[in-house]
C-alpha cells in the first residue's frame, strides 16, 4: 500500500503490534461483512480482514483499528439509530455525512439499512482507508455509489464554520454530490451527520470548532440530526489512561458540559434537543477493561 511513517497522532501515545487475537466477530457483525464480501467461510474471512488491517495500521495506528472497531456494527448501538433510519427512507433527497468514515463501514451500515447509497458521503483525513474500504467490502466506486471528500476537516477549504441554516434566513440549494470536493457546499443540506470516535481525538477548544461546523452543515428541517459516541467522563477533563497496551491523553466531556456546548453555544439555546448518557462499555476482546463512552445526538427542533 504505502511505505511512508506512520502520521503523529497525538492523543495516543504507545502504537502496540497488531494481535490476531483481538480479533472476535459477533453473529451479526459476521453476517454483516458476510453479506457484503460474498465471504461465507469463517477462516477465508478472518484472514481477507487481518489483511486490510494490516495494511491500514500502515496508514493510520488508531485504536479503532488494532482492536477491530471496525469491524463490528456500530450504528446498531447508537440509540439515536433509528432516526437516521427513518430519515433515510422517508425524506426527500436526505444526505448522511460520515466524518472520520475510515473505511466506510457505517456508510455501507445505513445502506443495508435502506438510506439510498447515491445521498451518502463519507470523509477522512486518509484517502487511502477508503480505497481500503473497497478492497475489505470487495466493491468499486462503479458498484459502491457514495461519495468521498478526503483532506483534514479543520482546513477551511474542506469544512469552515458557517451559521447553523435557517429556514426563515437561508436559501439552500441542492448540491452536487458526484463532483464534491469540499464539504463546504453541504451546508444547511445534511440530513444525518455521524462522528464516532471522532471528537475525542481533538483538544476543548477544537471540539468547540467542529462542533459549530457541523452545526453549519445541518439541515434546518426538524428533526435533522447529528449522533455519534466517544470517550466520556463523569467530570469534563484531560484524561490519561491505558486502553488495551495503548496508552491515550485525551479530553473528555462529561454529559453535563457536551449538552450545553451543543445547547446554548453551537445552537442558539432551545432551537435543539440533545440527548447524551454515560455508560461503561467493553470492546469485547477479552479481558474486564472498561471504559466510559458518551453515546449521544443532537437533534434540531
Amino acid at each position: 500500500m504505502t511505505n511512508k511513517e506512520p502520521p503523529k497522532i497525538e492523543i495516543q501515545r504507545t502504537f502496540p503490534t497488531l494481535d490476531e487475537s483481538l480479533y472476535n466477530l459477533r453473529p451479526q457483525d459476521a453476517a454483516f461483512y458476510k453479506d457484503l464480501t460474498g465471504i461465507e467461510d469463517d477462516a477465508t474471512l478472518k484472514q481477507h480482514i487481518l489483511d486490510v488491517q494490516a495494511e491500514a495500521y500502515k496508514v493510520a495506528p488508531y485504536v479503532c483499528i488494532y482492536l477491530f472497531s471496525f469491524a463490528r456494527r456500530r450504528m446498531l448501538g447508537l440509540p439515536a439509530y433509528q432516526q437516521v433510519v427513518r430519515i433515510g427512507r422517508e425524506h426527500k433527497n436526505p444526505i448522511f455525512l460520515d466524518v472520520g468514515c475510515c473505511f466506510g463501514n457505517v456508510i455501507r451500515e445505513v445502506i443495508l439499512d435502506g438510506f439510498p447509497a447515491a445521498q451518502t458521503i463519507g470523509t477522512d483525513l486518509h484517502q487511502e482507508l477508503w480505497d481500503l474500504g473497497h478492497e475489505l467490502f470487495k466493491s468499486s466506486p462503479e458498484t459502491f455509489p457514495a461519495h468521498f471528500v478526503g483532506g483534514d476537516a479543520f482546513d477551511p477549504d474542506i469544512l469552515a464554520v458557517a451559521p447553523p441554516a435557517s429556514l426563515h434566513t437561508t436559501e439552500v440549494s441542492t448540491p452536487d454530490l458526484n463532483n464534491l470536493t469540499s464539504l463546504n457546499s453541504l451546508r444547511g443540506c445534511v440530513s444525518a451527520i455521524h462522528a464516532t470516535a471522532f471528537f475525542h481525538l481533538f483538544k476543548e477548544d477544537q471540539q468547540l470548532h467542529m462542533a459549530r461546523a457541523f452545526a453549519g452543515l445541518l439541515s434546518a428541517e426538524s428533526g435533522s440530526i447529528i449522533l455519534g459516541a466517544h470517550a466520556g467522563a463523569q467530570q469534563k477533563g484531560v484524561v490519561n489512561q491505558v486502553y488495551w497496551g495503548i496508552e491515550v491523553d485525551m479530553f473528555a466531556h462529561s454529559v453535563e458540559s457536551w449538552t450545553s456546548m451543543w445547547d446554548g453555544e453551537v445552537f442558539e439555546k432551545g432551537t435543539v434537543k440533545v440527548d447524551a448518557q454515560l455508560r461503561e462499555v467493553s470492546e469485547d476482546v477479552g479481558g474486564d477493561e472498561r471504559y466510559p463512552l458518551l453515546l449521544w445526538s443532537v437533534t434540531r427542533l
